[in-house]
């Protein structure tokens, strides 16, 4: 692939949002990166990688760190960091990929080959779809959708300039209930094979 494209998908949970953009990877023959690339770091840093995912897009404990300059104590701002400073380097030597969360649409937002897109989903359907995936009850499922979208809200607006789902700061925000996931996949990889071919 002569021009490089990066697709940062960011999601709320129940949405299929992750499903989405593993089978967009999938089917452009792409990269995808969600907390797999967690294997790598921990490989190349000499790190468990049970430490490393117990932390992962996990907002910092504001009573429990510190930051002095640009140095913080937070094991959370360092996995943080440590994910950013991965997907730039993928970013910086070229490679194409789909990338699920990790504030990368904040984080690579200077590439010209990115499509940042925002999945989101009526909450009926998410709460149904957490239930279905889990086997879990309906206030269970309702409590860990809650419980979810406030972690990656606070990660991701932690990390950005911009609140998570803000519709002016993605290319492409989309209601995956409107059309089920697979529709959903074939219209965003339409829009992702159309600016790749401009």
């Amino acid at each position: 692939m002569a021009k490089q494209v990066i697709v940062a998908l960011s999601r709320e949970f129940g949405s299929g949002g992750h499903e989405i953009a593993e089978q967009i990877a999938k089917d452009l023959g792409l990269t995808f990166y969600d907390r797999n690339m967690l294997d790598e770091i921990a490989k190349e840093k000499n790190i468990q990688i049970e430490y490393l995912e117990k932390y992962d897009e996990k907002p910092k404990k504001v009573l429990f760190s510190r930051r002095v300059g640009a140095y913080s104590n937070s094991i959370e701002e360092i996995v943080a960091e440590m994910q950013f400073e991965y997907i730039k380097k993928k970013a910086d030597e070229g490679e194409s990929f789909v990338i699920a969360g990790r504030c990368a649409e904040t984080v690579l937002k200077d590439c010209e080959g990115l499509i940042s897109i925002f999945v989101t989903g009526d909450i009926d359907t998410r709460i149904a779809r957490v239930k279905a995936r889990y086997q879990i009850g309906q206030e269970e499922a309702v409590a860990k959708l809650k419980r979810h979208d406030k972690k990656r809200r606070q990660y991701h607006n932690r990390h950005s300039d911009w609140d998570w789902g803000d519709s002016e700061h993605y290319d492409l925000c989309i209601n995956s209930t409107r059309l089920g996931v697979s529709k959903t996949k074939e219209i965003l990889e339409s829009y992702v094979r159309a600016r790749m071919e401009k």
